[in-house]
């Protein structure tokens, strides 16, 4: 008498079973858990009356807000761009060029300062969008080292040795950011806003379709979508937050120089976003912490710092496939 075999088809009902819990949450707790423990660090810092600690973690989510940028259009738009540090520095030297003119206004400079990336980014992505893959990342490379240039040849303002920042930006008069707690909460704010604003994109239609171009770009232009106009304003997007970051930045050093928009500080974004994990916002966050943290306390063991810091994110490259958000979620990617 024969055996009836199992079957291992699934049935609709299992197929279309909402996901797990545990699922849902993993894709919650983590930056939850990330932005409460970025609100507390002020209070930390007094408590342990260590002032470097809130100094150290402005600088991480400066960078932060960045990384987040630029994860927008990596992770979720798979537009791999070398050049995303010229808008941070092009965020920086707004605010620079503007106070060496006597403007610390923070509602001129911080406007002036994103809308200038954004017609950066308009303009140049409009051409770079054109390309794909290697090219598109060759021609991002290329208008970056352009606006390096270009700053390096401003012999009014600095030109290669920078450009120091006498006061910070000034609101309604006050300059609020010399306080450090409150620049803290500042910084806190903008990246929390960043966050946010991203992950709305990406779970709205044009999220959706910024997605499913880097899946199949045949597939929306069959139905009628094209993809470039959704790319070329996510593009933009991301340069605007990655300028405002530039912004805190040049306040926070009180110092704006080329080597902001140098294209080894495009591959420190980049490398941030791997790190924490690509195509899931709060793991650049993440990353830039990570990254930033392995930094300074690789510098403060040997001179020869970058020869151990290379190898480690080689290795967390080739092993670590989903970055750290992954290890934090127990093995799964949610983004």
């Amino acid at each position: 008498m024969a055996e009836t075999a199992p079957t291992t088809a699934q049935t609709p009902a299992a197929a279309s079973a909402p996901p797990r819990p545990s699922r849902i949450l993993g894709g919650v707790w983590i930056p939850i858990v990330v932005f409460a423990a970025l609100a507390v660090v002020p209070a930390l810092s007094i408590a342990l009356d260590d002032s470097f600690l809130t100094l150290f973690v402005i600088r991480v989510m400066i960078f932060a807000i960045a990384a987040v940028s630029l994860d927008l259009i990596l992770g979720y738009g798979a537009l791999i761009s070398f050049g995303h540090a010229a808008f941070l520095g092009i965020g920086a030297y707004g605010v620079g060029i503007l106070a060496a003119e006597g403007t610390y206004n923070g509602f001129i400079a911080v406007p002036v300062a994103l809308i200038a990336a954004g017609l950066f980014a308009l303009v140049t992505g409009a051409i770079s969008l054109k390309t794909r893959g290697v090219y598109f990342i060759m021609i991002t490379l290329a208008f970056a080292q352009m606006a390096y240039y270009t700053t390096t040849s401003l012999s009014a303002y600095g030109g290669d040795d920078g450009l120091t920042i006498w006061r910070r930006t000034e609101f309604f008069g006050v300059s609020i950011l010399d306080d450090r707690t409150t620049f803290y909460y500042v910084t806190f704010g903008c990246l929390l806003g960043a966050y946010l604003l991203c992950r709305m994109i990406v779970a709205s239609r044009f999220g959706r379709v910024l997605t499913g171009a880097k899946q199949s770009e045949i597939r929306l232009q069959a139905v009628g979508i094209d993809p470039y106009r959704y790319r070329l304003v996510a593009y933009v997007i991301a340069a605007m937050l990655c300028a405002l970051a530039g912004v805190l930045l040049a306040n926070q050093t009180e110092f704006v120089s080329p080597a902001y928009m140098g294209w080894h500080r495009s591959g420190d974004l980049i490398v941030m976003v791997v790190l924490g994990g690509i195509g899931t916002l709060h793991g650049a966050i993440i990353g830039a912490a990570a990254y930033l943290l392995l930094e300074e306390f690789l510098q403060d063991f040997t001179e020869h710092w970058r020869l151990i810091f290379g190898p480690i994110l080689v290795l967390v490259v080739l092993f670590g496939h989903g970055g750290l958000v992954r290890l934090l979620n127990g093995g799964r990617k949610d983004g």
